[in-house]
């Protein structure tokens, strides 16, 4: 009898330290200094509709938290707002994410301008470059055109008819000179 639980404890150690090997394999050391903004991980049963929608669309990570003190290898306690007073400031450092966004990158609402369909607008700025595209039976003039983006500096070519036609105040007298050339 006792042979079998020496057994049993062996074939437990073993699988034991199998079990940790993967795991030891995908683990990452995740370390964070005091003051380091992370995001914290939201649990999928516990307290899930806390943190807004239910389902396939609830978040995975919350925004951004400062770290205010580091307790013990594993934990760290978080700046909490005051919604969120019910909730338990120290959290292990599994269910904590680097957060890599920088405060610079902000873009004020002010300066953003939306249509009736809730897309950014952007201006043109001025015409970079003209060509004409040849095709088979027609040759169609287009131009590269600079927009005003805020999200980052952006260029694309148009047609040279819809372009002129919304903004013709990018065509001056340039283009007159050309047409008499």
């Amino acid at each position: 009898m006792t042979e079998k639980i020496v057994q049993i404890k062996n074939h437990l150690l073993v699988a034991r330290s199998h079990q940790k090997s993967y795991v030891d394999k995908r683990l990452k050391s995740l370390e964070f200094k005091v003051s380091d903004m992370v995001l914290l991980k939201v649990s999928p049963w516990k307290g899930a509709m806390r943190f807004g929608k239910l389902g396939k669309l609830s978040p995975c990570y919350i925004r951004p938290f400062k770290i205010l003190a580091r307790v013990g290898y594993v934990a760290y306690m978080l700046e909490l707002p005051k919604e969120l007073k019910g909730i338990h400031s120290t959290f292990l450092v599994l269910n904590l994410k680097k957060c890599l966004a920088e405060d610079d990158v902000v873009v004020l609402i002010d300066k953003i301008q939306l249509d009736d369909k809730l897309h950014i607008i952007d201006e043109p700025v001025e015409v970079m470059d003209r060509e004409v595209k040849r095709l088979k039976q027609s040759r169609i003039p287009i131009v590269k055109v600079c927009w005003n983006s805020q999200r980052c500096p952006k260029f694309t070519w148009e047609r040279k008819v819809q372009i002129k036609k919304k903004h013709p105040h990018l065509f001056t007298s340039k283009d007159k000179e050309r047409k008499s050339e």
